[in-house]
């Protein structure tokens, strides 16, 4: 009788030992069935978690003198702290949540973000004095994060070949909440006060965590991914770092960010300047602001697509250039309106840049740690949110308001060129 080692049914069935085995799938084949469901959710929270921080600017101002603060100096100087420390706490922890999401999975960064961010925000209702608004509004930054993490998940779950399009959505919702959040806090404080707008916006993060956890799908598995970490997708060893074109996709998104908020510290005094009475200053200023964000919204995804279908690095150089030139004619319009239409043209222009740059990102490192260079894209754009309105009021003070336009505009043809040199390298 022959032995089950030497059946010819067994060795039929058995694989042949030089036969390769299947490699496994990476974590974007393994989550194709999910990522526009997930998409979907990001949208939707990162808009929600953005309205709630950006809702509280037209009454920031009253809220600090509710909490005690009498001089006008003060109230502007504290005003500006407290805002830009969500932005500053963004950018110091965004790097980490991105390795943790390399590590446990881009979910749970979600939900820790949302919950972390309807906690922290209804609590700010509650505060006492500016020191614990200014804390507060620190510790929403840095446990929050919902739009970073967002961008993490869909940057690492989409198709290569629809990349740039999911991110150019993903910003869409991003600056939609920017634009309708400041209208929020113009109305809601009327009604219910503005302690209750921080119940309010608290409440409508809680509703994005719920979606959250109950829509969002992933696929993970820390184990395998931690081999692919080791020896590289499929088996294929791991992707080379290229350090100049991670440098420049970081330097690039600072830009982004610093251009668009450089010329916040300056724009009430500079429409101020065409002509626009005191009694609506406040209202024009706020409709200006609003245009870039606008204008973004028009393109992002269209641009998106365009970087997929034509590739990221000549849309980012054109893009560069393009917004560096929009800046010039701001400085010497005449009317508001000029303004606000230079700011919409220059928005459309600028919002090539994100989806692009995430998209390369994602495509400069190995799967393994798309998570952890996503984090730091993050942690440059929230620097540049900070430091652009620095870098503007100093220019403004020591230069003239007029080269704020100049100097902006400037820095971003340098950074095309920049982009220019770093995508040739990348050839090399």
């Amino acid at each position: 009788m022959n032995s089950p080692a030497s059946s010819p049914m067994v060795a039929l069935i058995e694989p042949h030992p030089h036969q390769p085995r299947p490699q496994p799938l990476g974590y974007a084949e393994r989550n194709a069935r999910y990522w526009r469901r997930n998409l979907v959710v990001c949208v939707f929270g990162s808009f929600t978690t953005l309205v709630s921080l950006s809702m509280l600017l037209p009454f920031l101002p009253l809220y600090v003198r509710q909490l005690g603060v009498d001089s006008q100096s003060a109230v502007i100087q504290w005003s500006g702290v407290a805002f830009g420390a969500t932005f500053f706490g963004t950018a110091l922890t965004a790097p980490l949540w991105g390795r943790l999401a390399d590590r446990f999975g881009r979910k749970p960064m979600l939900v820790r973000a949302a919950i972390g961010m309807a906690v922290v925000m209804s609590l700010i209702g509650v505060a006492h004095n500016v020191y614990e608004l200014v804390a507060l509004r620190l510790i929403a930054g840095l446990v929050g994060g919902y739009a970073s993490a967002s961008t993490v998940m869909v940057g690492t779950q989409a198709p290569h070949e629809r990349a740039g399009w999911a991110l150019g959505i993903l910003s869409t919702g991003a600056l939609a909440g920017n634009l309708v959040g400041p209208l929020v806090g113009g109305i809601l404080p009327d009604w219910i006060g503005i302690r209750g707008t921080f119940f309010a916006g608290g409440a409508m993060i809680a509703v994005a965590a719920l979606l959250t956890i109950a829509l969002v799908k992933e696929e993970f598995h820390p184990e395998r991914d931690a081999r692919a970490q080791a020896h590289g997708h499929a088996g294929a060893p791991a992707r080379r770092a290229n350090y100049v074109v991670m440098a420049a996709l970081l330097v690039t998104a600072m830009m982004v960010l610093l251009a668009n908020m450089s010329i916040e510290p300056i724009i009430t005094l500079y429409i101020g300047g065409l002509g626009v009475g005191a009694a609506h200053l406040a209202r024009v200023a706020g409709v200006v602001m609003a245009c870039s964000a606008l204008g973004s919204m028009l393109t992002a995804a269209r641009l998106g697509a365009l970087a997929d279908r034509f590739g990221s690095w000549r849309v980012i150089i054109a893009c560069l250039v393009l917004t560096g030139l929009a800046m010039v004619p701001q400085a010497f319009v005449t009317h508001w309106w000029q303004l606000a239409a230079l700011r919409v043209l220059m928005g459309m222009t600028l919002a090539g840049l994100l989806p692009s740059i995430g998209k390369l990102a994602r495509q400069s490192v190995d799967e393994s740690r798309r998570g952890r260079m996503l984090g730091y894209l993050q942690s440059a754009q929230f620097s540049g949110q900070v430091v652009g309105p620095v870098i503007g009021g100093a220019i403004g003070v020591h230069l003239g308001l007029h080269a704020v336009f100049f100097v902006t505009g400037a820095l971003l043809i340098a950074c095309g060129a920049l982009a220019q040199w770093a995508h040739r390298r990348e050839r090399a």
